[in-house]
């Protein structure tokens, strides 16, 4: 693997995973993927401070250098790029909006934090020219919202979702994960409790209500939003909407956590 710290050592055509770091084996399931579709794997490792509110929130998103360059070195990286702000946002870059799918949800808690990712996104397949980019299914509306921005760049970019990876207890993995105390850790299984038991639902009431007062009862879990939304416009989900999917955020000891779970309900799973 090789380190590089500017866009203009890697070749056009690759397979990317961008990331801020925090490495963990969600992230390496994305690279094994990127492996199995090309060659040429180029990882990013850059922490955005466009999606962050202040720098203060910024300051405590995790570093890991070291074990991070170890795990993408055994995970199929060809080259992990660690690209400097002045690369990424030279003076006069223009700022994306991500529009109003951008306002909800999480952009609703999050001022301005999709405006930064889109912007991002954008200047990282700029600079890199990938052929394909692969992005978690965990961060749904971030992954719906690229998916916009290609259309959008009107670009032959092929963007591939890969699923949520769990620890063996159903938590959904993040880098945020670390900032968990024991006893946060342990409260934050209600959000696979009320996920799950929303997709064991029979219907779309049942399960709404299911994930909403499951969500809700958890002591020292403060409950963001926890609906049953409309996968192509995260509208609020009917009993007609083909492609139904369940999202969930909320804060434990100052930690945000986001999840989701497609709802297939009625189906057998």
């Amino acid at each position: 693997m090789k380190i590089v710290t500017s866009a203009t050592d890697l070749a056009d055509g690759c397979a990317f995973v961008p990331t801020m770091g925090a490495l963990h084996q969600g992230h390496a399931s994305l690279f094994k993927l990127a492996r199995e579709k090309s060659d040429f794997v180029v990882a990013s490792i850059f922490v955005n401070p466009l999606q962050f509110e202040d720098q203060e929130e910024a300051s405590k998103y995790p570093r890991t250098p070291e074990r991070d360059i170890e795990l993408a070195k055994v995970s199929g990286v060809t080259h992990l790029w660690l690209p400097t702000y002045e690369e990424i946002y030279p003076e006069g870059f223009a700022k994306r909006s991500a529009g109003a799918l951008g306002e909800i949800y999480e952009g609703a808690s999050r001022s301005g934090h999709f405006d930064g990712v889109v912007t991002v996104v954008a200047r990282l397949f700029q600079l890199v020219r990938p052929k394909i980019a692969i992005f978690g299914e965990k961060d749904f509306q971030q992954l719906t919202l690229i998916r916009k921005l290609v259309h959008e760049l009107n670009s032959d970019i092929e963007i591939i979702s890969a699923p949520t990876i769990r620890e063996a207890d159903g938590l959904a993995m993040s880098s945020r994960n670390v900032r968990l105390d024991e006893t946060s850790r342990e409260r934050s299984l209600v959000i696979y409790r009320a996920l799950t038991a929303a997709a064991d639902s029979s219907d779309l009431d049942s399960a709404r209500a299911s994930l909403q007062s499951i969500a809700g009862s958890q002591e020292g879990f403060s409950l963001d939003y926890a609906e049953i939304i409309d996968e192509q416009d995260f509208s609020k989900a009917i009993d007609a909407t083909l492609n139904k999917r369940a999202i969930i955020a909320g804060w434990l000891n100052g930690v945000r956590l986001i999840d989701n779970m497609e709802m297939k309900l009625g189906d057998v799973r």
